[in-house]
């Protein structure tokens, strides 16, 4: 049988492959070593043998790795020495694709062994599962492509568990996963899957050396164009490694490839930790609103609900909000709910919280000599959310505004339960339809406020120095002034920790609040800053009042409104009980 020229190459399912994964001292093939490899050989999805074993790195292994890998200096010990180890991996090896899970780490480690062993490394063919998944998957649908977040996207047998061995058998679930997908689009020999990789083109490569002069610290870099014009804004944990990823295959989105082709200079800005990193790129992206970054370019751009200042007051969706009241000490004090990225969203739930606050919806300009309802029947369809309650003086009504005001401030939640009766009675008269769409409205509503009062009550405190343990010792620190990120720091391990406070608080910004919602703070960085403090481990040092949200707020009904936003998605029934009774 004469063969056709796509069965000319090696199929994919006669491929011999080795998948390897090491673990190491440290991140640098220079100046770390090797302390275990594991290896599994496979060939049309079937196990042919596997490579184990620890690898003695000559130097005791730093407190941190022991904690990631289990691997201590006392179980390395007496394990040989990576010049007795490499050949015996290379001998299992021989004629396969090498294969790992950033291959730049894995292989850039052996191949620094074989050099300083004088062992001599062979031409191997090698395959990045990382560049591989990057290609195949969206990132709607794998946001990440660690291994972890693969094994679990693939539902793998093996469980990633930073030991040498498991991580590779994990590896090779993963490979037969992504040649699964690929063979859907027509890959099905091994140069057919080279091809499908992205390609690095040589100025492309050639730009890596823009990133020469990065630390290897936390931060935020800037990629600037012919006319130093700011491009792209991100972050990193390790600014050079993360900044030379974007001249490598890694990097596949094309919008982003393009920017890279334009860029003539990077810029960086060193940070303390990753808090201090991701309040800085926010402040950054609102200051220059870089091209290629899609989000949090314009974070004043946003919709607000707020009660109007009239005889017969009425929620209004605007752009920005009258000035709020002076917040009293110890606890916040918010008139309007927000921001919302859709005008639509916000009249939606300023529609729900008028209609069982019975506020007017009406928009015609009433005089205080006048009452309300007179002009608005009560039974109309689309009837005015006040109407029911007949005709009303501005003191009669002003009931209705103080209810809304406490909801919108947390000292009140009846219209929530109102709501939650509503809802049940729906469901009781069989009204299933009826009840799913108030659901629906009441979770929006109840997860706005929510959102608005966690963050106010953060604004509301002066200030608030909190501390979170590093993994490889010591601390960071966060001082939080009015909602913003003042100062951020470190005490390295074995440092006394609470001079070190005093030096970030001594040096840290002085913040003006205003009388805007959130006294002013920008909604990104709050939400960054809320959601930091509540990581486990992370602890108050000291703060000028107590941080708490209102005890009668949105904050006792979100496990509720998150219940009823999966309900939506038709996961779980309707649920109605208030989740405190």
């Amino acid at each position: 049988m004469q063969l056709g020229f796509d069965e000319l190459d090696t199929p994919l399912r006669e491929t011999l492959f080795v998948v390897v994964d090491l673990e190491t001292t440290g991140g640098s093939s220079t100046d770390d070593a090797i302390t275990e490899i594991g290896a599994v050989k496979v060939r049309g999805g079937e196990v042919l043998g596997e490579f184990a074993t620890l690898v003695d790195p000559g130097r005791s292994i730093p407190p941190n790795i022991v904690q990631l890998t289990g691997i201590t200096t006392a179980m390395v010990c007496s394990a040989p020495r990576i010049e007795q180890v490499l050949p015996s991996f290379l001998e299992f090896a021989a004629g396969a694709v090498l294969v790992a899970h950033n291959a730049g780490f894995d292989v850039g480690f052996l191949r620094a062994a074989a050099s300083r062993t004088e062992v001599a490394w062979p031409r191997f063919t090698v395959l990045c599962t990382v560049k591989l998944a990057r290609r195949v998957l969206g990132r709607d649908e794998a946001p990440s492509v660690r291994l972890s977040a693969l094994a679990e996207l693939f539902r793998v047998s093996t469980t990633p568990t930073h030991c040498a061995l498991d991580d590779a058998r994990a590896t090779v679930d993963v490979l037969h996963a992504l040649i699964e997908r690929v063979g859907n689009q027509g890959v099905h020999s091994l140069t057919e899957l080279r091809d499908y990789l992205p390609a690095v083109t040589a100025e492309q490569r050639a730009k890596r050396s823009l990133a020469a002069h990065l630390p290897r610290r936390p931060g935020v870099y800037l990629f600037r164009g012919p006319s130093d014009e700011v491009l792209y804004i991100g972050t990193a944990v390790d600014l050079r490694r993360r900044v030379r990823n974007y001249f490598t295959g890694s990097e596949t989105r094309p919008r982003l490839k393009e920017m890279v082709a334009l860029t003539t200079r990077i810029d960086h800005v060193e940070c303390a930790h990753a808090l201090e990193a991701g309040v800085r790129e926010l402040r950054l992206l609102a200051a220059h609103a870089p091209p290629y970054n899609r989000r949090s370019k314009f974070p004043a751009r946003g919709w607000w609900i707020t009660l109007t200042d009239e005889a017969f007051p009425r929620l209004s969706v605007v752009r920005t909000p009258a000035a709020a009241p002076p917040h009293p000490v110890g606890g916040p004090t918010v008139d309007a709910v927000g921001p919302f990225s859709s005008r639509a969203d916000a009249v939606a739930v300023a529609t729900t919280v008028a209609e069982f606050c019975h506020l007017r919806t009406c928009t015609r300009r009433i005089p205080r000599t006048k009452r309300h309802g007179e002009h608005c029947p009560p039974d109309a369809v689309g009837a005015c959310a006040a109407a029911a309650a007949g005709l009303q003086t501005p003191a009669e009504y002003a009931r209705q505004v103080d209810l809304a005001r406490a909801l919108l401030r947390g000292e009140d939640d009846e219209p929530l339960h109102r709501m939650r009766r509503r809802i049940e009675h729906l469901g009781a008269a069989e009204l299933f339809e009826s009840a799913a769409r108030l659901r629906d409205r009441t979770a929006d509503a109840v997860l706005a406020l929510r959102r608005t009062q966690r963050l106010a009550a953060l604004a509301a405190v002066d200030e608030l120095i909190a501390a979170r343990r590093r993994a490889e010792g010591g601390w960071e620190f966060a001082v939080i002034r009015a909602g913003r990120l003042a100062g951020a720091g470190v005490a390295p391990r074995g440092v006394p920790p609470m001079p070190v406070v005093d030096a970030i608080v001594a040096a840290a910004e002085t913040v003006r609040p205003t009388t805007a919602p959130l006294r002013g703070a920008l909604v990104e960085e709050l939400g960054l800053l809320v959601r930091w403090l509540h990581d486990d481990g992370v602890r108050i040092v000291r703060t000028t009042q107590g941080w708490s949200e209102p005890l009668r707020g949105a904050g006792a009904w979100a496990q509720w409104g998150e219940r009823a936003r999966t309900a939506r998605a038709g996961a779980e029934p309707v649920p109605v009980a208030h989740p405190l009774r």
